[in-house]
């Protein structure tokens, strides 16, 4: 049997160069590692806010409230009242087991899809910056004694990212079309679900996606982080608008 010492087999591993698909993304093995971890954590949370009593509890909700007695007075501090976490803890909640299975169900599809195309840590970016984005437009749009709670932001920001990434590959969208349509439309016809977080995390996966899929390569990564950076910057500046306009 032969043998290699283990300098020798980092050395060579060093010289090989990387294989890495039309977005920037290093093909690895396990490529849908990433998607498996945030399913587990959304599965994790659901099943200790249940055994714990704190769906819309201490830790979980995103309160958009004014700290003033006579309009309403939380329980708890939300998110004017600078509990800003609120507005990524509440995107790993879900109400119920319906809600949590189609949302993870969906994540599995679009989620590994997008891991092994743009890489770990451009898809893990894209899916708490959508998620964030859908959080910040359920704080800027919603009634201030609304709450929100699941993953649907970061859900739908997969959907607009898939799109301009299918689109860069030439592949047929009209499935996709489709099934978002169908969301979108379910999103405005039942009752109780958040409008402003699926438009958000829309909105921000779109443009996060099309930044990803139409970047030129000599400048690649830079107009990713840029994509990101300034979706960032914008969530926050909103975030504060909006606190100082309902505590102010």
């Amino acid at each position: 049997m032969g043998f290699q010492c283990p300098e020798c087999v980092r050395e060579g591993a060093a010289r090989t160069p990387q294989v890495r698909t039309s977005f920037g993304g290093r093909i690895t093995s396990g490529s849908a590692a990433v998607t498996i971890v945030l399913i587990g954590l959304n599965v994790v949370a659901f099943l200790v806010a249940n055994a714990t009593g704190k769906i819309l509890g201490e830790f979980s909700q995103q309160l958009v409230l004014i700290q003033d007695g006579s309009i309403y007075r939380p329980s708890v501090d939300g998110v004017a009242q600078g509990a800003y976490w609120r507005l990524v803890s509440s995107t790993f909640m879900h109400f119920d087991l319906i809600h949590i299975a189609f949302n993870l169900y969906a994540l599995w599809l679009f989620g590994s899809y997008l891991e092994s195309q743009l890489g770990r840590w451009r898809y893990l970016s894209l899916y708490l910056l959508a998620g964030l984005a859908g959080s910040v437009c359920v704080y800027l749009l919603s009634d201030i004694r609304s709450y929100s709670l699941g993953a649907s932001g970061s859900i739908f920001g997969l959907f607009g990212a898939s799109l301009f990434v299918l689109l860069r590959q030439r592949r047929d969208v009209s499935q996709l079309l489709v099934l978002l349509g169908l969301n979108l439309a379910i999103t405005f016809v039942l009752p109780n679900i958040s409008w402003q977080a699926h438009l958000g995390g829309l909105a921000a996966g779109m443009a996060i996606g099309a930044a990803f899929a139409y970047a030129p390569r000599s400048h690649r990564q830079s107009i990713h982080v840029a994509s990101l950076v300034a979706v960032a910057v914008v969530c926050g500046v909103l975030v504060l608008l909006r606190t100082v306009t309902l505590t102010g």
